[in-house]
């Protein structure tokens, strides 16, 4: 009996140890918290003086990737899709995909570049500044902002420890300003200590004539419960129609983790992977063009490595962009470079100013 209350007692000192433990990790967790304003102005980082004059009647390339902070190519699965993996690459990895990353860009050479999942200082990419892989791909400025900033994140087993990450935008046009917008955020405390703080990016590129062009870079919620993504892409819609009641020319791009409700998704479902939901776009179609590919697919499941098991993934349509109607669509697509460097292929589209 004497045995059975030392036990007792050294289990209950054991729990409270734990207890106190956990509840002094929540309260730092707590006090350094990420906690943005609505909206911040963003440094925009100059790299060549002399820039692209823009008017209408001039056609844009544009490029959006989310590149999956370099550590997500073919050889990765990740634990948040039901994968295994917390740390998905070693450093020559990483270096390797973004390498491989930038030299496509360059190879397709557009005048505006939105980036997703790019990171400035994170332990899961070897703290690569990889907004820096960039600035020799022909670029006059570019602008970054935080979508995920934990000074340490605790979960899971081991921990994914430090993350500094976000979206760039990068222009060949001067750029007179980049605000950095605060989405709604689904996660309460605690979670919501160590999660995403999902924004937009909106840079604004002079027109001759008195207009704009707002670009709007995003990259929204994924793993919510589906009330996140629909508060999100609806305070996009209300930015996109404020910009436009102005006469100004927009684009929204990027990842939607959605797909669009008018385009099909002709993809192959398998239930046990991670499901986007649709995005209504009915009310909204007077007003824009909302463009996805069907036929080539933008990301792939990360339940399991690609390597092997091509045929029993799940594979999506979730990255687009979103167009006003005074702009021209001369043509928009998904590239399939096999998702070797990367869990999404990069989307190319051309438009005129009218």
């Amino acid at each position: 009996m004497k045995i059975l209350k030392t036990i007792l007692k050294v289990l209950l000192v054991i729990v409270i140890i734990l207890v106190v433990l956990v509840g002094a990790l929540l309260a730092w967790l707590t006090a350094v918290e990420y906690k943005p304003a609505d909206t911040e102005e963003v440094k925009i980082t100059s790299m060549n003086p002399q820039q692209k004059a823009l008017k209408k009647g001039d056609t844009i390339d544009l490029m959006a990737w989310n590149i999956g902070y370099a550590a997500l190519g073919d050889n990765a699965d990740f634990f948040m899709d039901g994968g295994k993996m917390v740390y998905s690459a070693d450093e020559a990895r990483v270096r390797e995909n973004i390498n491989a990353i930038v030299n496509e860009v360059k190879a397709n050479d557009p005048d505006l570049l939105l980036v997703q999942e790019i990171d400035l200082n994170s332990d899961r990419s070897y703290h690569l500044n990889e907004t820096s892989f960039f600035f020799g791909a022909g670029y006059n400025n570019s602008a970054f902002a935080n979508n995920f900033k934990d000074v340490y994140a605790p979960f899971p087993i081991p921990p994914m420890g430090k993350i500094d990450s976000g979206i760039a935008t990068f222009s060949k046009y001067p750029t007179t300003s980049a605000t950095r917008v605060q989405l709604p955020c689904p996660f309460s405390w605690p979670v919501r200590t160590f999660n995403l703080k999902r924004c937009l990016l909106i840079t604004r590129i002079p027109v001759e004539g008195g207009k704009e062009l707002v670009i709007v870079n995003l990259h929204l919620e994924a793993y919510d419960d589906g009330e996140g993504k629909a508060a999100q892409a609806q305070m996009l819609m209300d930015v996109f129609r404020e910009e436009t009641s102005k006469g100004n020319y927009v684009i929204a791009g990027g990842d939607f983790n959605q797909s669009f409700s008018n385009v099909s998704n002709n993809f192959a479902v398998y239930p046990e992977q991670w499901q986007p939901s649709f995005m209504d776009v009915s009310p909204y179609e007077a007003d824009c063009q909302f463009l996805m590919d069907s036929k080539v697919a933008s990301c792939r499941s990360l339940y399991k490595p690609l390597i092997g098991n091509e045929d029993t993934l799940q594979y999506y349509m979730i990255d687009g962009f979103i167009v006003s109607k005074n702009i021209r669509v001369e043509s928009y697509s998904v590239k399939d470079l096999g998702f070797v460097n990367s869990d999404h292929n990069p989307q190319f589209l051309k438009v005129v100013l009218e």
